[in-house]
């Protein structure tokens, strides 16, 4: 006789505490089942390689939680739930709701199918509001923040309070059913990776110390000093939201304990919105599906592209010879992680000093971000090209040696990632093809051989971008 269960299944919530969906289940069901599917086949796009590295320790350790009760599938999802329903008799299969275009597709379409066999549910454990749920007067999206999160997400219900860890001892396994996790080959063959881990603790114990850490370390002074890559005023919890070992709720309210100290007052506001930034994003995407592929401002499309595959790869290795570009992207490569001051910068240069598509960077980020969001990443791309929702304005061109002068003054930043430039004076840190004979030599740098000449000269590229945009209003 089979035995009756319940099914959870863990997808970008991989935690146990704050998981409507596993503690609505434990409260129901003397048996559960937690399963993770990894869908490469179906998934678009493909999950990037650093996002790999992350899901296989967030899984490790979700699965430890779980007392190695987890199991492990690999394949379209209808498939691995008719297995499962061959092997157990299933009462019912629940989920937390993702928002990607084919993930709602599939889900619309597996619900349709599973419903005619079991329970299904489904619940919000990634948002603080549904995209549903706050919407002009009118019914129609907003397409610009500030209204967005100040009207329609302050005005509405506030998010829910956080739950709390459910019981698991009725938590089962299923040899039969489970593959290992090696067997997900989420892992790469080469070890670039191992640098890159050193710096990150993936996992929902990870998450919560990175709030513990950002709360006391990082919050004051949040508003002014998240501009600046050296500081410590940043959460760096992109990655932990972004697989869900940490829910927004938890965040918002964790941070909201601080808002008796009037001191931060205005910094405690400021990360709140960049909570906001992110439900912004994910409001983007679900409506209007198409934001990782399509302009959203359609005048775009006739813009001018340019095809340069030497100045894309010079700058996805860091190589442009501007020294904060350069460091950026290094950070990147290096860590799994940009600094969001330094993710405007690059952006900015790629697509208007470069002039080359948006898309060449939303796939680069795609591929070496741990906390590769669809969302976030491609409504950031067209924010930064001036063709999305609520964007920047084409003709707003960082000026990367400015930049580098503002944000990181000392040159900490740069000369971290760029240790050839380590002994540059930092008035020509950021200029270094300025600097006198004299000075270069001293700092032991022969540009073009320890460090590459610009690939472009930055006024008159800047003017190039200011006419290829120019013909996008004709």
């Amino acid at each position: 006789m089979k035995k009756k269960i319940a099914i959870h299944w863990f997808r970008f919530d991989l935690r146990v505490s704050d998981n409507p969906s596993l503690n609505y289940l434990s409260k129901n069901y003397d048996n559960i089942v937690g399963i993770y599917i990894f869908d490469d086949i179906n998934s678009d796009p493909k999950l990037g390689s650093a996002s790999k590295v992350w899901l296989h320790a967030s899984l490790d350790y979700l699965n430890k939680q779980l007392n190695g009760n987890l199991i492990f599938l690999k394949g379209d999802a209808k498939g691995c739930f008719d297995q499962l329903m061959d092997s157990f008799d299933v009462e019912e299969i629940s989920w937390n709701r993702s928002y990607e275009p084919w993930i709602v597709k599939r889900d619309k379409s597996l619900k349709m199918y599973l419903k005619s066999k079991v329970n299904v549910n489904s619940f919000n454990g990634s948002l603080l509001w549904e995209p549903w749920e706050v919407l002009k007067n009118d019914g129609t999206p907003y397409k610009v923040f500030t209204p967005y999160y100040r009207k329609g997400c302050l005005n509405s219900e506030m998010p829910r309070t956080p739950i709390q860890k459910p019981k698991l001892e009725n938590l089962l396994f299923d040899k039969m059913n489970s593959i290992s996790i090696d067997d997900l080959e989420l892992m790469p063959e080469h070890n670039w990776h191992v640098a890159m881990e050193k710096l990150w603790t993936p996992g929902e114990k990870g998450a919560h110390n990175k709030i513990d850490v950002f709360i006391k370390e990082g919050l004051a002074n949040y508003k002014d000093g998240r501009n600046f890559p050296s500081g410590n005023n940043v959460s760096q919890l992109s990655p932990h939201l972004h697989f869900g070992e940490v829910s927004p709720n938890q965040v918002w309210y964790r941070s909201k304990t601080q808002e008796g100290k009037k001191e931060i007052k205005r910094d405690l506001d400021h990360f709140l919105s960049e909570l906001g930034w992110r439900e912004f994003s994910f409001n983007l995407l679900y409506h209007f599906p198409t934001l990782p592929k399509e302009n959203l401002q359609k005048k775009f499309d006739k813009f001018p592209w340019d095809k340069n595959k030497d100045a894309l790869k010079k700058w996805q290795k860091g190589l442009t010879g501007y020294p904060i570009v350069d460091a950026g992207m290094r950070e990147l490569w290096q860590t799994g992680y940009m600094h969001n001051r330094l993710r405007m910068v690059v952006g900015s240069f790629l697509v208007k000093n470069l002039l080359l598509h948006w898309h060449h960077g939303e796939r680069w980020f795609w591929d070496c971000l741990v906390d590769a969001d669809l969302a976030n990443n491609s409504a950031g791309w067209q924010w930064i090209a001036g063709s999305g929702a609520d964007a920047a304005p084409y003709f707003r061109i960082f000026n990367p040696v400015m930049q580098g002068q503002k944000f990181d003054p000392d040159g900490k930043y740069t000369k971290k990632y760029i240790p050839e430039l380590k002994d540059m004076p930092n008035k020509y840190l950021f200029n270094p093809w300025e600097a006198p004979k004299d000075i270069l030599d001293s700092a032991n740098v022969k540009l073009g051989k320890d460090y590459p000449m610009p690939i472009v000269e930055i006024g008159s590229s800047r003017q190039k971008a200011l006419e290829a945009f120019a013909t996008t209003k004709s």
